[in-house]
């Protein structure tokens, strides 16, 4: 049964109502009441809770030990509602843009705050109401070519912020010794002012190779000048330009730049910041980029360098499952094509080396290439060069991305097998009244914007996998510690605690860790029937169960 939770003022107010939308009950809480009520119903039967915004209402809930099995965060399902090529004529995406289209919440450190001011960190004005909103989504996919579909990716956009909020919460697990240890390591102990010693170092060296003394090389334009003065043909301070440069100032240039980075993207600073109790708790964004990918709006939890990850630890009696999902895009590639070819060659552990098997190519960095030319519409190097490979060995797959490329190149939306919609593109191309300069422009801003196009139907749907993914092993994890008769809390089993768009990390007893990794593979199994059915493709993971995130790879 759905029930809508919205607050006025001080005031909660909670509304039974049935799969109709007709409402059967009214009821008026206190903040400090509500765990207490949700957890009543969770255990009576699992509720479906429609709010406007997760980040808004979960925190408090996991705070006061409540977890929820399911519930639709309105305004993340409005925004891909309002998006859709297959609601486009619904009254939700006619209607003009209102307080359901504005950006969710940040979300609250729930441990921070305390449970009943968690419900006023918004103005005090009274919420929409959920109830209506959730007629208007209902109806919206009711009336779409494909509601099935539609209604799976609202599902599983619900239960990923869901899970980014119990991340948040949870946090990962982490050592600041450990972690100040590998930065003395690299850089030198931590400097009270200036540069770490080591990185100074190498700074020395990169000034004496160019006779720049007074060298700036956190300045890209003092940088450029200073190599140009030196007889170095460059246009910036790109490491991929500069590594095609032979010259004794560059080699310590690149090192100075790699550990320039992990000091102001994950040095001290970042370490005092973001690390708490031994926890990194970082702001994930569900559905923050375009293609239904996560974002996160700090802490660059999705960026987590290699340098650091062996501070990543797991509690005492409890380790690391790490699972990866192998060669994910042409997976899904295969499945939202019908390419039998290319699901036959996904039917190894190694996609790649069943390329190679099927004969299509031969050698495996030329099936990697091939297939990233296809999906990321490259036409130089290796790539390039495998495409006509790629497309003779799996004419399908490559009609399919060719398809969506040639869509976006002409203004038009395509979309994910789901059903998430990409935005317009510019379809003037061959406006008659416009210059040559002005065609030539328009000309590659169409063949960039194919590229994307190219891309998005398939990285979209690789995002959309991953919810499932991450919905089904949520539901098992749950049941591995106990499920709703046994009393511990979500800390106290099982839990996710990263995802990195294709890859999960499980914070687990020791005792449970091989059920824990069984529960990894047939998730995603599972996520694979949801969304493509009996589709002869198969989503194999790698799965490691370690005792410090670096071990994984």
């Amino acid at each position: 049964m759905p029930i809508a939770l919205s607050r006025a003022a001080a005031v909660i107010t909670a509304v039974e109502f049935d799969d109709s939308g007709e409402e059967l009950a009214r009821h008026e809480l206190g903040a400090v009441g509500l765990p207490a009520w949700v957890r009543e119903r969770e255990l009576l039967r699992r509720q479906r809770w429609v709010w406007n915004d997760t980040v808004r209402w979960y925190p408090a809930l996991l705070e006061a030990g409540v977890r929820v099995e399911r519930c639709v965060d309105l305004r993340l399902c409005h925004r891909i509602l309002r998006r859709a090529a297959s609601t486009a004529g619904s009254e939700l995406a006619t209607a003009p843009r209102g307080r359901w289209d504005a950006s969710a919440p940040a979300a609250a450190a729930a441990s921070d705050i305390p449970i009943a001011a968690l419900f006023d960190l918004d103005p005090p004005l009274a919420d929409d109401d959920p109830v209506a909103e959730w007629r208007r989504q209902r109806a919206a996919v009711d009336g779409s070519a494909a509601p099935g579909r539609l209604a799976l990716l609202l599902a599983g956009e619900s239960v990923g912020a869901l899970v980014a909020v119990e991340m948040r919460f949870a946090g990962l697990p982490w050592s600041p010794e450990r972690h100040d240890e590998l930065l003395t390591e690299l850089l030198g102990p931590r400097p009270v002012a200036g540069r770490p010693v080591k990185m100074e170092a190498v700074l020395a060296r990169v000034r004496a190779e160019l006779d720049e003394p007074g060298l700036n090389p956190d300045s890209p334009v003092e940088l450029v000048k200073g190599l140009q003065r030196a007889g170095l043909r460059v246009t910036s301070t790109r490491s991929w330009e500069l590594k095609q440069i032979e010259h004794p100032a560059i080699p310590p240039l690149l090192e100075y730049k790699k550990l320039s980075r992990l000091y102001s993207a994950n040095g001290w600073h970042w370490l005092d910041e973001w690390v708490t109790d031994g926890r990194f708790r970082p702001s994930y964004v569900p559905g923050g980029v375009v293609t239904g990918r996560w974002a996160s709006d700090g802490g660059g939890a999705l960026q987590l360098p290699k340098q650091v990850r062996a501070a990543v630890i797991p509690d005492p009696g409890w380790t690391f499952v790490v699972a990866d999902a192998s060669q994910l895009e042409p997976r899904v590639l295969a499945a939202i094509s019908g390419d039998a070819a290319m699901a036959r060659a996904g039917q190894a552990q190694d996609m790649y080396q069943g390329m190679v098997d099927s004969g299509a190519v031969e050698t495996r960095p030329q099936a990697k290439y091939g297939m990233l030319g296809a999906i990321y519409g490259g036409t130089t190097g290796e790539s390039g060069r495998m495409r006509p490979r790629i497309a003779r060995a799996f004419p399908k797959a490559m009609e399919y991305v060719e398809s969506a490329a040639r869509a976006g190149e002409r203004g038009e939306v395509v979309s994910t097998w789901l059903g998430r919609s990409s935005p317009p593109g510019r379809g003037d191309a061959h406006d008659e009244t416009a210059s040559d300069a002005q065609l030539r422009q328009l000309r590659s801003d169409a063949r960039g914007w194919g590229r994307f196009t190219r891309n998005f139907v398939v990285q979209g749907t690789a995002a959309e996998w991953a919810l499932c993914w991450m919905g089904s092993l949520r539901r098992r994890l749950w049941e591995l510690g106990g499920g709703d008769a046994a009393a511990d809390p979500l800390t106290a089993r099982p839990h996710l605690v990263f995802f990195l768009h294709d890859e999960l990390i499980v914070h687990t007893p020791v005792g449970v860790a091989e059920a824990v990794a069984e529960a990894l593979r047939e998730s995603a199994a599972e996520a694979g029937r949801l969304l493509f059915g009996a589709a002869p493709v198969e989503f194999a993971i790698t799965v490691a169960t370690v005792d410090s995130y670096d071990q994984a790879k």
